[in-house]
């Protein structure tokens, strides 16, 4: 069998050594440049590759295509494989036809990576035998091949769920659903709910489906979802489904597996999206017969998530807080509703056809002054312009802190949490985040 892997990056190298350890004759191919890590993995196991092109005389000879899922469906060389009948699969969905293993796979617009560390966190600390794959940890193809689990943590972005057919979650998390890579989706939000309800593919009765129960387009698109998976529902209010729940300050867990509880202010991570995290990850450890004692306590000692919400230092009296992971309306929305300071908030970056009405209420309530931070931050400037007390234009990370110390005093905050993607200055959301802490420890100098 001839594999062609398109994409060189952690789930293209994985999928290639995979497919050699499976006998398959593998070529990849990246339209990019390889990084020295990846392209020595191929050197190392004499996988054939190339960068920089795609040769259609090695790539339409394929009997089965692994492609990353940073590259679109309408890539043209995506298209002619789709036109000649190729399989085009994603890395996941390669790996899960070698292994047996429990998938526990967790998607949404926002607290994926969160809800998906802090589940493999618990069941880490309560001895089973795990690994975390997808978007973080390393590749399940590469995992699967040389480093086989019994059980898998997965964040999956809609990206990734796109080119998985007969994959199947054994425990399917949806944390939540909001405006977001729309321009993919051809700017339709059914489109975009449709691909991440993927997710629930294949389930049976055996299988498990936790969701945030008071999302009103998982509300509209779980209507049409025939599974039989059990669902287990959280949110703040108690229904008739609910398996987890707020009340009077205690989260209580209640499912056909345990029934247990932790006080809200015993969990590590503060705020609003992370009690929902804290409820899904505490589900899915609950569906996998964890004992509620190592659940409650890992979710009592969990460290934050670096990018998100993450404290910097506080300089002069002011706290700077990294939130870079906050590349969506909604992420910022959480952001801000944790905050208990007058807030210095830097908006910016590259819009992915934003609609920024949804934080409206809370900028007017918590922020004192927004510090845009883009190439083009014209959208930023004309929305929230006469709704803040001041609103700056800069182009540079320097730039932008420096009008942030103009603004801020001893008390504020000042919160990095831009509502857009950092491709524009950045390199990604990450450096976007590094370049902030570092700027920001050297006034402590």
């Amino acid at each position: 069998m001839r594999l062609v892997v398109l994409g060189g990056g952690e789930s293209g190298a994985g999928a290639a050594v995979l497919g050699k350890d499976k006998g398959m004759e593998v070529f990849l191919s990246d339209f990019g440049k390889l990084s020295d890590h990846y392209r020595g993995i191929l050197e190392k196991e004499e996988i054939e590759f190339e960068e920089g092109r795609h040769t259609e005389g090695k790539i339409m000879n394929a009997d089965v295509v692994v492609k990353s899922p940073g590259i679109p469906p309408t890539a043209p060389i995506v298209e002619k494989l789709v036109e000649k009948g190729v399989p085009v699969i994603s890395e996941i969905e390669f790996a899960s036809r070698y292994t047996d293993s429990k998938m526990v796979c967790i998607t949404g617009s926002n607290g994926k990576t969160t809800t998906t560390l802090l589940t493999y966190h618990i069941l880490k600390k309560a001895g089973l035998d795990v690994g975390l794959a997808g978007n973080v940890g390393k590749s399940l193809a590469l995992q699967v091949s040389r480093d086989p689990h019994e059980v898998y943590v997965i964040e999956l972005s809609s990206f990734q769920l796109e080119n998985m057919y007969k994959f199947k979650a054994n425990i399917a998390v949806i944390m939540n659903i909001t405006p977001d890579h729309l321009d993919r989706y051809d700017h339709k939000m059914e489109n975009y709910a449709a691909a991440k309800f993927r997710i629930l593919q294949n389930q049976t009765k055996d299988d498990y489906f936790i969701y945030w129960q008071d999302d009103p387009l998982i509300k509209e698109q779980i209507i049409k979802v025939q599974g039989e998976a059990l669902r287990l529902p959280f949110g703040l209010s108690k229904e008739d489904e609910t398996a987890a729940y707020l009340d009077n300050g205690i989260v209580r867990f209640s499912t056909p597996m345990d029934v247990w509880e932790v006080p809200r202010d015993k969990l590590s991570l503060p705020g609003l999206h992370n009690l929902y995290n804290s409820m899904a990850a505490g589900l899915s450890a609950t569906a996998l017969n964890v004992k509620n004692e190592s659940i409650r306590a890992a979710l009592e000692d969990f460290e934050a998530v670096e990018h998100r919400l993450e404290y910097v230092a506080t300089v002069d009296g002011v706290k700077y807080v990294n939130d870079s992971k906050a590349t969506n309306v909604n992420s910022t929305w959480y952001a801000l509703e944790s905050m208990d300071t007058p807030v210095v908030l830097i908006l910016g970056g590259k819009d992915k056809g934003n609609d920024y009405t949804e934080i409206e209420p809370l900028v007017r309530e918590k922020v004192k002054g927004i510090v845009c931070m883009g190439m083009h931050n014209e959208k930023l400037l004309q929305f929230f312009s006469g709704k803040v007390k001041e609103i700056r234009d800069t182009h540079s990370l320097a730039d932008a802190l420096e009008a942030c110390r103009e603004i801020a005093e001893n008390g504020d905050t000042v919160l990095l949490s831009p509502c857009c993607a950092s491709f524009d200055l950045f390199k990604s959301y990450e450096d976007r985040g590094e370049q902030f802490k570092r700027k920001v420890l050297s006034f402590k100098g």
